[in-house]
């Protein structure tokens, strides 16, 4: 989860030199800020760096970072009307930078580790389109969605076929596994998210089934309906810290994988404070096969490195004779 990032003072230091955008749609930077942590850290994966928002000018919506405030789009969608205006563009020709970057990935990559691709859910894109970025309460969102449902359903739409083209061309680079991230799908009830969004995800994950490898599927706040993400699709459910890993088990069925589920604010906790923390998941996970130890959302611009570093060994350690 973000295991590159502002808490390495290799990724700062890049960053001194280099635009976020800058770094992505290089693929030789966007490799070496990969390969960064596990330089750093014994993780089991990698995960690709890019970020959900790079299919949005495919679909004709532009965006930018800026420093201390987020991403931000341009030309937000409000108006219906510009629904019918979204064009579809080819990932394979414009997000061919993901592509070799995941290609010059697997050529650096330990054999032993495999590397993640991802894409943003169509959901959670879609709410950065239509707010202009980071929202509270997704209230330009849910007014677009309930009321101009026809609207919603063709941006949705859109969302989905390129997603599914983007995350093909990951895996035919070399991606040997695919993470879906709905990470704003927690702002809505479980009815909402069975009508306006699981249809979608549900499009994208079938799509992949072809693909022939694990594919994760992030949310979080989601608690309330974990058993509709789960039939949503993924080989493998992400929870956060909000629910016991037995309790959300319980609910999407014990024949599906687990990743999660410490909070990142439990990283900035005192050492005998942390190992405590990591010791709740792994004895919430048991002996059950397939559980991925990883932090219910992404680190924290603050997060110490020597934190970090004792969560691998310590995981490492404590489930040696499981590995």
């Amino acid at each position: 989860m973000r295991q590159a990032g502002r808490y390495l003072p290799e990724y700062r230091k890049l960053r001194e030199k280099y635009s976020m955008l800058g770094m992505v749609r290089n693929p030789e930077l966007a490799a070496e800020v990969t390969m960064q942590p596990l330089r750093r850290f014994d993780l089991d994966a990698a995960i690709i760096f890019a970020d959900i928002l790079l299919p949005l000018p495919l679909i004709g919506v532009d965006f930018s970072f800026i420093e201390g405030v987020g991403p931000r789009i341009h030309n937000p969608l409000r108006d219906p009307r510009d629904a019918e205006r979204l064009r579809e563009g080819d990932p394979e020709e414009e997000l061919r930078f993901v592509a070799e970057a995941i290609t010059l990935v697997r050529e650096k990559l330990d054999p032993d580790r495999a590397l993640i691709g991802f894409a943003g859910a169509p959901f959670t894109l879609a709410s950065y389109i239509i707010e202009g970025g980071h929202s509270r309460n997704y209230l330009e969102t849910k007014a677009f969605m309930y009321s101009f449902p026809d609207r919603w359903n063709m941006l949705m739409e859109v969302l989905t076929r390129v997603t599914i083209r983007y995350l093909k061309m990951q895996v035919n680079a070399g991606a040997q596994a695919i993470q879906l991230f709905d990470s704003w799908v927690g702002a809505l009830s479980p009815g909402d998210y069975k009508h306006y969004a699981r249809p979608f995800t549900s499009r994208i994950f079938s799509s992949l089934t072809a693909c022939s490898v694990p594919l994760i599927h992030f949310g979080t706040g989601t608690s309330g309906f974990l058993g509709e993400m789960r039939s949503a699709g993924g080989t493998v459910q992400s929870v956060d810290w909000r629910i016991p890993l037995g309790k959300a088990w319980e609910i999407i069925g014990f024949d599906s994988a687990i990743q999660g589920n410490m909070d990142p604010l439990a990283m900035m906790a005192p050492v005998e404070v942390l190992k405590r923390k990591v010791e709740e998941v792994l004895e919430q996970a048991g002996t059950r096969d397939g559980h991925i130890f990883n932090l219910g959302h992404g680190f924290l611009p603050q997060t110490p490195v020597e934190n970090v570093e004792f969560v691998v060994d310590l995981v490492h350690e404590l489930t040696s004779g499981s590995r």
